[in-house]
């Protein structure tokens, strides 16, 4: 058995990508942890828990995820504008690479961590947070001597069937179509497929977990709330398979080889 720590930008994050990888790792006796660089909010932090990470926690429990941890940093924001910082603490992307990638090895260090999941170069559909999470996993999984780092991403041609489709069925989708042509991963440099359709039922209930998102206003709301309702069985059909990009060479005699297996 070894240690998985699956490092996201904000809390939801870690369902759609990596939720049924996490569910699976946990049933199989696996230690799971997960890290957000931020906490999801734009402006100072409220006293106490936020609503985002409290949201966090229960999808984390019902993936089966033991520890969950947030890197200290504000959300960035998506779009032009890079708002200055809230007085309380940097926005993660502005916040210096070694400086964050110091703060991840340690938990890697302290987890004595097997296999870092974290994000592809573009940062799936280019989010400055989540390159920046590619970034700093990177340069942690270096620092703390993590012996794997596998990239979540998604096949790129699967993603512009799917944008396709939510056109078709006239589902508000905000983003630029153009877009899509760039991001994510061609399916040729696409390593590990995980199939995780036996847990669909504890990622839609981790992606339920996040009302503020399912239920907000957000580009992907619209999505999220035809996804939360679906029977099992489709859901599992839509998002019972996930995609990585090796990083670094599989170590030897590695716990979580029959897990990640090489794409075929």
């Amino acid at each position: 058995m070894t240690t998985v720590l699956a490092f996201h930008a904000h809390p939801d994050d870690e369902v759609l990508l990596t939720g049924g990888t996490l569910a699976r790792a946990a049933a199989e006796g696996h230690r799971v942890v997960v890290v957000v660089a931020t906490d999801g909010v734009m402006d100072a932090a409220p006293d106490g828990e936020t609503p985002r990470l409290a949201e966090l926690r229960a999808s984390a429990a019902a993936l089966g995820v033991q520890r969950v941890v947030h890197l200290g940093y504000a959300d960035s924001g998506h779009g032009a504008i890079l708002y200055p910082d809230p007085p309380d603490r940097a926005r993660f992307v502005r916040a210096g690479t070694e400086e964050a990638a110091e703060r991840l090895a340690a938990l890697l260090r302290e987890e004595d961590v097997g296999l870092l999941l974290s994000y592809d170069a573009r940062g799936g559909y280019g989010h400055r947070d989540h390159v920046k999470v590619h970034e700093v996993g990177r340069r942690a999984a270096e620092l703390a001597g993590v012996p794997r780092v596998l990239e979540a991403t998604l096949p790129r041609d699967a993603v512009a069937r799917l944008v396709k489709l939510v056109r078709v069925l006239g589902i508000p989708l905000r983003f630029d179509p153009d877009a899509v042509r760039t991001c994510y991963t061609p399916r040729a440099a696409i390593t590990h497929t995980v199939d995780v359709r036996r847990f669909a039922a504890r990622k839609r209930a981790a992606l339920a977990a996040h009302r503020s998102q399912v239920s907000g206003t957000g580009r992907l709301a619209a999505v999220l709330r035809v996804l939360v309702r679906l029977p099992v069985p489709v859901f599992g059909w839509l998002l019972g398979r996930e995609w990585f990009v090796e990083a670094r060479a599989a170590a030897s005699g590695d716990a979580v080889a029959g897990l990640f297996r090489s794409t075929s």
